[in-house]
């Protein structure tokens, strides 16, 4: 982003130091560069130049030896735009203008994309590990994630469930024993992948 440089008391109190002229394309930046004590900056556009350029706040409050950054919105324009602005420090008692200049944004070229031969290839793609491998991996996630307690109780629910179904040896029993584990073993599967 452009920024106009302007220096504030410097050589004596409330003396404002800033280019004669400025150009900028767009939005740009004023920036306050306090040498002394604190001291107030009122920042005016001339009627030309308000219709483009916009200051949030005109009145501006720089502390000692300090700089403050004020953002210049821009609205496009077609044509060049000239006009002053003025700054004025010290109640009044300091004033100084800047021609300042807004151009239209310059062509940015085409709107064509160039894409490198690379990318109109798809891309390679490592192939998917061995069951053995992601069983490992999972295991080691499960881990990593603090899972392990809620493993061992599952396998302990699931033992226990084998150990029921064995001992009442009724079909009902070992279906629906039967059920909750494979809704058990689906869970932990989907937690671990």
């Amino acid at each position: 982003m452009q920024t106009l440089s302007v220096e504030l008391n410097g050589d004596a109190v409330h003396s404002i130091r800033a280019p004669d002229r400025f150009e900028a394309t767009g939005p740009f930046s004023i920036a306050l560069e306090n040498r002394g004590r604190s001291t107030h900056v009122h920042l005016h556009f001339d009627d030309e130049l308000d219709r483009a350029l916009s200051i949030g706040e005109t009145n501006h409050y720089v502390d000692d030896e300090s700089t403050r950054r004020v953002h210049v919105t821009a609205a496009e324009v077609e044509e060049p735009i000239a006009g002053k602005l003025k700054l004025v420090t010290g109640y009044g008692s300091n004033t100084r203008y800047v021609d300042v200049r807004l151009d239209p944004p310059r062509d940015a070229g085409p709107d064509e994309v160039t894409v490198d031969e690379t990318f109109t290839k798809p891309p390679e793609r490592t192939p998917d590990p061995p069951p053995r491998q992601r069983a490992g991996n999972a295991v080691a996630g499960l881990v990593k994630r603090g899972g392990v307690p809620g493993a061992v109780l599952g396998l302990l629910a699931v033992a226990a469930g084998v150990a029921l179904a064995l001992a009442v040896d009724s079909v009902l029993v070992s279906v629906a024993v039967g059920v909750v584990l494979t809704v058990s073993l689906a869970a932990v599967l989907l937690a671990v992948a």
